[in-house]
């Protein structure tokens, strides 16, 4: 009789800490995980709620308790989303790509379209990233995810060298809507890169102060590339008056030294 060897074990999975509940889930999450078993269901939940917790600040270990979670429950359609914005928030955009459409083939949602397109572009397909942003799912998005794909069609349109159509991709009504709403502040934001990246710096320049007046959240650092472009003009000047000033005081020099004057200075 043929002796079996050690059973191998699967990923370790990452520790949840004591402090992580499954309550802290939105209930619609929650109610997803309602056909696995208590236990696993609890273990789920702290995982895709760690996942949460660390997808700003430590990516990478997100996208581990995703795929822990994935594991445990791979026929969730909440748990593939999950993994799929992990992946995409680590820079795995083959792997984010594969999770999200997976859960939109689960769930039926197409929310995520603008986390698939810029998975395109990352893998070097903005052309891909076109198509789906033309696409009928498209269309059916809400105000947040619209602007977000337009954003995402933007960066398309400059990764094909079309930095005029970039600007035009994102001149949407909303761009003159009061701040408060976190999609204004990164469409503002958008807009002025694209117009910076289009070599259009004055326009720019404005729409930074527009989009850091409108980010009550700090959603984006529109108050530190609007106060580096001002440095630099700053600088520029600078330099200008300086080369000016060393011409008068090579005048005053002259002056001085016939008529036994001072300098002149500023």
């Amino acid at each position: 009789m043929r002796l079996l060897g050690p059973r191998r074990s699967g990923p370790q999975e990452p520790a949840l800490p004591d402090d992580v509940s499954i309550g802290e889930l939105d209930r619609q999450v929650r109610a997803q995980l309602r056909s696995l078993s208590k236990t696993n269901a609890e273990v789920v939940g702290r995982h895709l709620v760690m996942a949460g917790r660390l997808l700003a600040d430590d990516p990478e270990t997100a996208y581990a308790h995703a795929m822990a979670a994935q594991r445990r429950a791979g026929r969730i359609a909440i748990v593939r989303e999950a993994v799929g914005v992990a992946a995409y928030h680590a820079g795995l955009w083959a792997e984010a790509l594969a999770e999200l459409r997976a859960a939109r083939r689960m769930s039926g949602s197409s929310h995520q379209l603008p986390l698939m397109a810029d998975a395109e572009r990352g893998l070097g397909r903005p052309e891909r990233a076109l198509e789906l942003a033309a696409s009928r799912e498209a269309a059916e998005l809400g105000p947040t995810e619209r602007i977000e794909l337009a954003i995402v069609v933007s960066g398309a349109r400059r990764d094909l060298g079309q930095s005029e159509a970039a600007v035009l991709a994102l001149r949407l009504p909303e761009l003159e809507h009061p701040g408060g709403r976190p999609y204004v502040a990164r469409l503002q934001y958008a807009y002025a890169d694209a117009l910076l990246h289009a070599g259009r710096t004055d326009e720019a320049l404005s729409w930074f102060a527009r989009a850091a007046d409108s980010d009550l959240d700090g959603e984006t650092d529109a108050d530190e590339r609007l106060a580096e472009l001002q440095g630099l003009d700053i600088t520029d000047l600078a330099e200008s008056d300086t080369e000016s000033d060393t011409g008068s005081d090579t005048e005053s020099d002259t002056e001085s030294d016939t008529e036994g004057g001072e300098p002149s200075s500023d």
